[in-house]
Order: structure tokens, then sequence, then C-alpha cells
């Protein structure tokens, strides 16, 4: 195989390197080789990895040939796994079976997980190649990948500034391409506000969508797994991978997604369950990103109108007690706790001070709201917002601090209440979508001054994550 095809690797869509792989155009090793280097050239600026497995993916992607090599020899191509050779990375809030887990936390021991957890037992089932895990915050628990574990996440895009969170590593490791596409997981925009942050195609599913493995501390399954990707036709793909067959439109995603939807009535809102807490100013180029993507869905042929959504204002506090219960009953020493981020510990705290009625008090409130928020969302075919309320923020925005690039102090003066408010300012229009369990995309559209991306978020109704990749397809074509 020649040189120059091999550097241009990079390049590739993920669907054109899946297509060279299965073709044998290109070997599993040698595309492995190839983005290996690429994290060990870029990583160190970029903070997306925290832990690189070369030497397993080296193999992993030897047996990828051998098995390729046989199944050819046979006539039996058409076994050849849907993502055969596909390199990829996990964020570090799953297990990958021998590399540790850290979940973003100083305080816990990082010991390496026994077994794959659901979510990458799946993907390596349809052939990929694990290149390590990615940076996240604490816990998953911030809408930007700070830690006390690891140099932060930085965007690609203005490295001041934050790739977003929790998938913040993943994606910008795809936007930077140290790799083709990335799962990440979202349980109240942490695919979207990073996808958002970095210029990507990021798709939250409906939940029960993608077996991605229930976790005991997600009370009101708010948690679900998607494509973070540079194309549509990419996170097509990848929801290939994720999505059992029985649940994927005939013929599969990718299949369809170049199909253009019939025309569709959108309804624009800039209304948030937040606003009555955290009043929040949106930024000129975040209406910009907003009209821009109102006015390529016209050209496209769909209807786009005002819709005026009424959120339940008891709904901050009945999420806050959701999202963090998890966090209150995690195992970690006592003598450990001192090495817990600010926020986490505040919020660790609190859950462990809330009786188990308030808890189910505030779960049976998000059901409620779920009902009542998808009944006004159903008069239209579509919710439109802006993904994020500004544009990416810089590296220790939120916490008030900033630092150079090296792990956390450990002595960090952070305020969590204000860190919270300001994640919920920057991103409010996420968390109820999970709360929902509505599927819903961020789709990049506008560059801002300094090449900063900005983008549009889509809310679907139930069942529509093709239709929402078929939108992205549409928007990135003009």
């Amino acid at each position: 195989m020649a040189d120059p095809f091999l550097h241009d690797v990079s390049r590739l869509t993920a669907v054109e390197l899946r297509d060279a792989l299965a073709s044998g155009a290109l070997s599993a090793r040698e595309v492995t080789g190839h983005f290996l280097s690429v994290i060990e050239e870029r990583n160190k600026q970029l903070g997306a990895f925290v832990t690189v497995t070369a030497e397993q993916a080296l193999r992993d992607a030897g047996a990828a040939d051998r098995l390729h090599a046989q199944l050819s020899r046979e006539g039996r191509r058409e076994e050849i796994p849907v993502l055969h050779g596909m390199p990829i990375a996990f964020k570090d809030l799953t297990d990958v079976a021998g590399v540790p887990t850290t979940h973003g936390s100083a305080a816990l021991e990082h010991k390496p997980a026994p077994e794959d957890g659901v979510l990458a037992a799946t993907l390596k089932g349809q052939g990929v190649i694990s290149l390590g895990k990615t940076q996240v915050p604490e816990f998953g628990l911030t809408a930007y990948s700070e830690n006390r574990v690891a140099p932060p996440s930085r965007n690609p895009h203005a490295m001041g500034r934050s790739s977003g969170g929790s998938s913040g590593g993943s994606a910008a490791a795809v936007a930077a391409g140290l790799i083709p596409f990335a799962p990440g997981t979202d349980g109240g925009g942490s695919i979207r506000i990073p996808a958002g942050a970095c210029g990507l195609v990021g798709l939250k599913p409906g939940r029960g969508l993608v077996p991605s493995g229930a976790s005991a501390g997600d009370a009101a399954q708010l948690v679900v797994a998607g494509p973070l990707a540079r194309t549509a036709a990419d996170a097509a793909l990848l929801m290939d991978a994720l999505v059992p067959r029985h649940e994927a439109p005939d013929g599969g995603y990718l299949a369809n997604v170049g199909r253009a939807p019939e025309p569709l009535r959108i309804g624009v809102s800039l209304d948030s369950p937040w606003a009555g807490i955290y009043p929040f100013h949106i930024d000129e180029e975040a209406i910009a990103a907003l009209e821009l993507g109102t006015k390529l869905l016209e050209k496209a042929g769909h209807s786009v109108g005002q819709a005026g959504i009424r959120y339940d204002n008891r709904y901050p506090e009945a999420f806050t007690t959701a999202w963090t219960a998890g966090v209150g009953s995690a195992r970690i020493a006592p003598q450990r706790e001192a090495l817990l981020t600010p926020l986490t510990r505040t919020f660790r705290r609190r859950a462990q001070q809330r009786s188990a009625s308030k808890v189910n008090e505030a779960l049976s409130f998000l059901r409620q709201f779920q009902h009542d928020t998808v009944a006004q969302y159903a008069e239209w075919d579509l919710i439109l917002m802006p993904t994020l309320a500004q544009t990416p923020r810089p590296i220790g925005w939120f916490t008030g601090g900033g630092h150079s690039g090296e792990p956390w102090p450990s002595e960090w003066a952070g305020d969590a209440d204000e860190d919270y408010k300001r994640q919920c300012q920057y991103a409010p229009w996420s968390s109820m979508v999970n709360v929902c369990g509505l599927p819903a995309i961020s789709i990049p559209v506008h560059t801002a001054p300094g090449g900063l991306p900005m983008g549009i978020q889509l809310i679907g109704r139930p069942g529509s994550e093709l239709l929402l990749l078929q939108l992205a397809a549409v928007l990135e074509a003009r």
C-alpha cells in the first residue's frame, strides 16, 4: 500500500475509512498505527486522552486483520463486522476490560476494569479497536472536562477554550482527527454540549434505544449513549453499530441518511426550565447560529415558527436532586473525600443529607414534567434552539480558577454553586431533553470570530433519530 494513502487517513470520513478497511485497501494494523502516531503527536497539547492503550490496540488490530483474511479466503466477506478495524476511544466513565476507569476522580482507586461495560462490549462486538480512554469531568457531572486526574481537555478550534463535557475528551479527539468518530454518553447534555463546542454532529438517542448499561445511580433514567462525528453519515454509521438491528430503520441509518425528509413544522423556542432560577444572556453568536439554521431549514422546505413552551419552575431543584443522587452513594473512602473537587464534594454532601422520600418526590415530579413537556413539544414536528447560549468557555471559566494545563492544585478554591449556575446558563436547553427521554441532535452551522463553532439543537419526537440525522445531512450539504 502506498504511503501517501496512509498519510491521508485522517482526512477520510469514518464511512470512507470503514470502506477502505472492509475492502482490504487498508489494514487494521496500519490504520491503528497511524492514529496512535497522531495521538502521540497532538494529545499532550490537547488533553483529549487520559490513557492510551497502544500495545493492546495493535494486538487487537492484528487479530482483526487475521479475521478479515480468513473470512475473505472462505468467501464469507458478508460476515466482516460493521466497524471492522475502526479506531475508537471510550470516555473515562465507560469500563473497558483491563483499563482503569478513573471516572475523572482522584478520590477513587484506579484499578483496571475486570470486564467491558455494555457500551464497550457492543462496539467491540462490531469490530472496533479501542485506542484508550478520554478525558471527562469528575463523575461526568459538569459541562466542561477538567478534573484533578489529568490536564483539561481543550478545544481544537481554540486551545484556550474548553471542549465541553462530559464527553469533552472524545469530542476533542474527533474534532482534532485523533479518531474518526466516538461514542459519547449524555445524561444532561453530555454529547450535545461538546458537539456544539467542537463543531461536531452529536446525537442523543431517545431513552432505551441504545444498550448502554443501567446505572444504579441513574434512577431517573437520564443517561443514553450516542455518536459524536464530523458528518451526519459518520454518525449514522456509528448508530448502525450501536442500535440492535430489530430497533433500527429498514436498511439501517447510513443507508437512509441521505434521503431528504418531507416538509416539517419546526417550532423555535428560547424558553428554558432554568431561566427562573438562573436568568441567562444569549450571545449574539448563538443567535447568529439560530438565524442561519432557521434560514437553511426554510430553504430546505420546512416551516419554522415561534413555539411558546412553559416549564414548571420546580424543575431545577428536582433535576439537580436526581442528577446528583448517584454521587451521594459513590463508594469513596473517608480519607480520600478531600481529593474530590469542590463541586463534587458539595453535591455529594447535599445528596447524602437528602431523605429517600425527597429523592422519590423529585423523581415523581420529573415524570410529570416529562408528560407535560412532551405534550407541548408534540404540537410541532421538531423544536429548535441554539445548542449553547454562549461561545465555548475558556479553560477554568466555570470554576473561577483557570490554570495552565497542569492537574488541579490540592487546594482549589472554587464556588460550587457559582460553578453550577454558570453551567446551567451556558447550556440551558439540554437537561430537560434527557428528562423527557427524547432524541435530540446538535448540528454545527456557524463559525464565530476566532474560529469558534456554534451549533443548533433540534429536539425530535420519540423514534425520530433517523429524521434528525437526515436534517443534519441536509444542513451539511447546504
